[in-house]
């Protein structure tokens, strides 16, 4: 009997982000096709997004308003009902206005007599100055229009979020879709509940996009690229619906997800959905699999890959080497609609909205991290453990190709932390090249980024870069092993700064051992750091311990004790831990992260930082010119 022709057809399901296809599709794609495979993608996060936002969602978001009891509206889902018409009209110019296709539509969305404004917009008033001036002024100016716009839009949108969540699936958001019911959820019981109710309106919004696509590609192997938590659910309701209506199509389930969380999967009922689950890089368990469908290998000699047997689930991992970095091939985005996604503006700080703003092509300098030493990280796992790049040379043909491809020069390198000598070879091709483009990426902040190697890489198109400072403390970072101080930090940030390169920094609370004085100390150099121009933008998040990072392996060197994981056979990742110091890390979060948002936008940097803790914490330690006096060295 003939077999059919190998068709893959590769997914990005809801939700990852709405400016710039995720790179996992675009690189398997473009692998697949250099293998000489027939190979298509398509983007479910956009296209149900884009379905939602319509005239038509609007409508059908609408009629589940009106069944409703009034006094269950919530403020955002009455002012949507009163203002519906105008939702209605402005919905899809709004829309094209947000993908780059009617400009000029920013004059009439300035003027606030366009757009039907929610409660969102109340966020508008933190801005108005002592004399009720514009609010948004200080932010764009006069020549700002199309900034202002989008951020007037982009808050318009959230408030169509806000209803949507409200009246249709009280698990929608545009990033963290539905995370809840994955992010470390040992038992598989929440997702097959949720994937057993009756579907919500987003559920049927996107069943109808995954049988289209279907439809268009008549795949014979799905392959589902889960990067997060809030990717996961929506996954499962596409491989739901494929299974439905073309149960001969294979699926196949893999992403940052399953590398994390799945490595101990035991529960057989995540196979009634999908067929296969693959473990790290994706080339070489790809090309096994195919190998195996088409008949050219047995079942025992798949590569990292799970399968169900007997209702038994077993892991298969037949030793063969990986794809190298340098043979992965270009990614391409053909297949992708690169002009219907949405430049958004959330954040008005400059560098914080590079994430959602603009379509960057993304691509990675090197796999793996040079470093691979912190304690926090996931140093055991392949994504950061296996270290390999490949020649400035064979970057760069990358960059053109992609160029040529999608005629975009926006590129953002996604590596875990690009290693300073692979960014200087690659700036010096491009300028040997004259290769034009802008690009942005993650580093870290060690002391090889001279103020030298910064102004070359600025000349090379580098616009912004992001990198862990952690916590700003000294002995945290030793304790880390982070392999920076703080006045390092302080000197190459400002390396960069004067080179002209913007500066993201991700900022950490609650390590083990974190004392309030630690806390109080770490922001007073945060606000310093910004106070000299060393860095523009930051982010705190909350330290979690995980299975595969050194704390999580051996607690006891931390001063930690790892609180027993539950019973389960699904996801494994974040454990609970014990800390004796007994800090009320929750409350200390909330005033560093408002701190952080008003040095963000320039407030508050004269003001002793005590000022934004609610509970009474002691005075910091760090001297006023710490930061000053590093920059002098």
């Amino acid at each position: 009997m003939t077999r059919p022709a190998m068709r893959v057809l590769s997914f990005i399901p809801p939700m990852t982000q709405l400016n710039t296809p995720y790179p996992s599709t675009a690189y398997l794609t473009g692998f697949l096709r250099s293998r000489g495979f027939d190979a298509a993608q398509e983007d479910l996060a956009l296209q149900l997004v884009l379905a939602l936002f319509s005239r038509d969602g609007l409508q059908k978001l609408k009629q589940l308003v009106e069944q409703m009891p009034p006094r269950r509206r919530s403020e955002a889902v009455q002012s949507f009902f009163d203002q519906f018409d105008r939702y209605d009209a402005t919905i899809t110019p709004t829309i094209a206005f947000l993908q780059g296709r009617d400009s000029t539509l920013a004059h009439r969305i300035c003027s606030r007599g366009f757009l039907p404004e929610g409660p969102r917009f109340a966020a508008l008033d933190v801005y108005v100055d002592d004399e009720g001036g514009d609010p948004l002024g200080w932010a764009f100016g006069a020549l700002g229009a199309q900034d202002r716009a989008r951020h007037l839009a982009t808050l318009y949108l959230n408030d169509l979020a806000d209803v949507l969540r409200d009246a249709a699936d009280p698990r929608f958001e545009f990033v963290r879709y539905a995370e809840s019911l994955a992010m470390s959820q040992p038992t598989f019981d929440p997702l097959a509940n949720a994937l057993a109710a009756k579907p919500t309106l987003v559920d049927e919004v996107l069943e109808t996009l995954t049988l289209a696509a279907i439809e268009r590609h008549q795949p014979t192997l799905v392959l589902l690229s889960v990067p997060f938590p809030g990717a996961v659910y929506a996954a499962f309701r596409i491989a739901q619906t494929i299974k439905a209506h073309h149960p001969q199509i294979r699926i196949g389930l893999g992403g940052g997800f399953a590398n994390t969380e799945l490595r101990e999967l035991s529960d057989p009922r995540v196979f009634d959905f999908v067929d296969f689950v693959t473990l790290d890089s994706g080339e070489r368990p790809l090309l096994a699999l195919i190998d195996h469908l088409k008949g050219g290998r047995s079942r025992e000699r798949l590569v990292r890959t799970f399968v169900c047997i007997e209702g038994k689930v077993r892991y298969i991992n037949f030793p063969e080497p990986d794809v190298p970095f340098e043979e992965w091939g270009t990614p391409t985005w053909d297949g992708l609609p690169l002009d219907r996604y949405l430049s958004l503006l959330d954040m008005l700080n400059p560098m914080h909205r590079l994430w959602s703003d603009g379509r960057w092509n993304k691509l990675t300098v090197a796999h793996g991290c040079y470093w691979k030493k912190c304690s926090f990280c996931d140093v055991t796992l392949d994504y950061i453990s296996r270290y390999e790049t490949a020649s400035a040379k064979e970057l760069v043909d990358r960059i053109e190709k992609i160029i040529a491809e999608t005629g975009q020069t926006g590129f953002h390198f996604v590596d875990e932390a690009a290693p300073p000598k692979m960014l200087k070879a690659l700036a010096e091709e491009l300028l040997r090249r004259k290769v034009a483009i802008s690009w942005w990426g993650n580093v870290r902040f060690e002391k090889s980024f001279s103020p030298e190697l910064c102004q070359l890489l600025a000349d090379s198109g580098c616009i912004a870069i992001s990198g862990g400072l952690e916590v700003a403390s000294d002995r945290l970072l030793k304790l880390m092993k982070k392999g920076v101080s703080v006045d390092q930090v302080a000197r190459v940030t400002a390396a960069f700064t004067e080179a002209g390169i913007l500066v993201h920094a991700y900022l950490m609370y609650g390590f083990p051992t974190q004392t309030v004085q630690d806390t109080v100390d770490a922001l007073e150099y945060v606000r310093q750091l910004f106070e000299h121009g060393c860095i523009q933008s930051g982010f705190f998040h909350r330290f979690a311990c995980t299975v595969h990072s050194p704390v999580g392996q051996n607690p006891e060197e931390y001063g930690v004790t790892l609180e027993p994981l539950p019973p389960g056979g699904f996801a494994k990742n974040d454990v609970g831990f014990v800390d004796p110091s007994g800090v009320d890390h929750d409350a200390l979060g909330r005033a560093l992260n408002k701190a952080l948002y008003n040095y963000m936008h320039g407030i508050g940097l004269d003001q002793d930082v005590r000022s934004w803790f609610e509970l009474r914490v002691p005075k910091s330690t760090v001297p006023r010119r710490f930061i000053e006096r590093a920059l002098q060295h």
